[in-house]
């Protein structure tokens, strides 16, 4: 909820769905996706890896069910994790089955490329038998021939008519729990074909710039499509496609949502790029802070600026802040109001110190916030309490 006009997003609405505990769509918070790089057989590999990613934030995570071991093994992977799991289907609908079977959430496929039918219905029992939900996932790189016939290359309107058909299948078999996307490793092409495709349906949309590359180039082009499709309220799941470990997609995912003030998670930095006006190495205080603070959950908001020039007015709208003075003593600020100075030498342990203890106190906050009056608003509840002359919603 942003509590500046400039600052609204008024999300596309949608229909929801669930991918195990977690809903997607229709208003829901916009989860954070992620699919594993091991070998499924790898059971102990690909639940270490999972947890990993658990630990950076993810809401749910896909895993590649290539062969009947991996389908199989899915059920072993499934028992040693905390986040619902989506099953990666391809071509074989007996695989589908087995990942259901196995206790996946939810089976990403393209029911085009299931088969007859017949087949197409078995993978639909098995879904509603054991509370899956599916993905369809359209992709610009594997579009069918008689649409790369007809348009001629992969275009917005090949991927949205691939979608629609996909989708159409499942309805007609009275399925509608179901989330699409439409990617391609072409911002323009992604974004134009998302656009399109939120004009014409309501289904959840699960977003990304599909094979965006390694880490700098792939963090870019999914910042880029990615975050002008939030901006614009469209979207209700992401993945960050990156050459890296999975692990990496999440953090990159939170960020974006974290800049866009959609969902926030850890500790939001703001800091400047440093100058010759800087009192302290801006850099590495940066650097080392993110690493110390980067087991801290609890929303929280921290400006390192290295001099007074901006320091004191980005300090006004974060919860701490640290603005470099002169002979080794540098500024520290609480609630946006100067509070007192450290020497460089204290600082950085100084200001882990305050971190952790505000994420302390807002913990201890929400926690009170069931026994405080309350109000409606449009539908919402907002607590008579304030923080920052913010209203906190519910």
């Amino acid at each position: 909820m942003s509590y500046r006009p400039y600052q609204e997003i008024i999300r596309r609405k949608s229909r929801r769905v669930y991918v195990g505990r977690v809903p997607v769509g229709d208003g829901a918070p916009i989860s954070v996706q992620t699919m594993t790089n091991t070998l499924t057989t790898d059971v102990t590999g690909t639940v270490a890896q999972i947890r990993r990613a658990d630990l950076a934030g993810v809401d749910i995570v896909r895993v590649s069910c290539p062969d009947q071991e991996s389908a199989r093994a899915l059920k072993d992977i499934v028992h040693e994790v905390n986040v619902p799991i989506v099953a990666d289907i391809h071509f074989h609908y007996k695989r589908a089955i087995e990942a259901a079977d196995s206790g996946a959430a939810c089976l990403r496929i393209n029911p085009g490329n299931i088969g007859s039918s017949e087949r197409v219905k078995e993978v639909i029992k098995a879904a509603r038998d054991h509370g899956c939900s599916m993905r369809i996932g359209v992709n610009a790189g594997s579009l069918e021939r008689h649409l790369l016939e007809k348009y001629g290359e992969p275009n917005p309107e090949a991927l949205v008519e691939s979608a629609l058909y996909h989708a159409d299948i499942l309805q007609q078999h009275d399925f509608h729990d179901f989330k699409i996307s439409v990617k391609a490793s072409d911002v323009f092409l992604a974004v134009a074909a998302y656009q399109q495709l939120a004009e014409v349906c309501d289904h959840p949309l699960h977003i990304g710039i599909t094979e965006a590359g390694g880490r700098r180039m792939g963090t870019v082009k999914s910042s880029i499509g990615l975050g002008s499709l939030l901006w614009a309220g469209v979207g209700d799941t992401l993945r960050v496609s990156l050459s890296d470990e999975p692990e990496e997609e999440v953090r990159v995912g939170w960020d974006l949502l974290k800049a866009l003030g959609i969902r926030h998670r850890g500790v939001k930095v703001v800091s400047c790029p440093s100058c010759a006006r800087q009192g302290f190495n801006v850099i590495e205080t940066v650097q080392t802070l993110e690493e110390r603070l980067a087991h801290i959950e609890t929303p929280i908001t921290l400006s390192i600026i290295g001099c007074v020039v901006n320091g004191p007015g980005e300090a006004l709208m974060t919860d701490i802040g640290l603005t470099g003075g002169g002979n080794g003593r540098h500024m520290v600020y609480r609630a946006g109001k100067t509070d007192h100075t450290i020497e460089g030498t204290a600082m950085i342990e100084h200001i882990v110190e305050l971190v952790e203890a505000k994420a302390t106190e807002l913990q201890a906050r929400r926690r009170r916030r069931s026994s405080l009056p309350s109000k409606s608003y449009g539908g919402k509840k907002a607590y008579s309490e304030t923080w920052h002359g913010r209203v906190i919603w519910l």
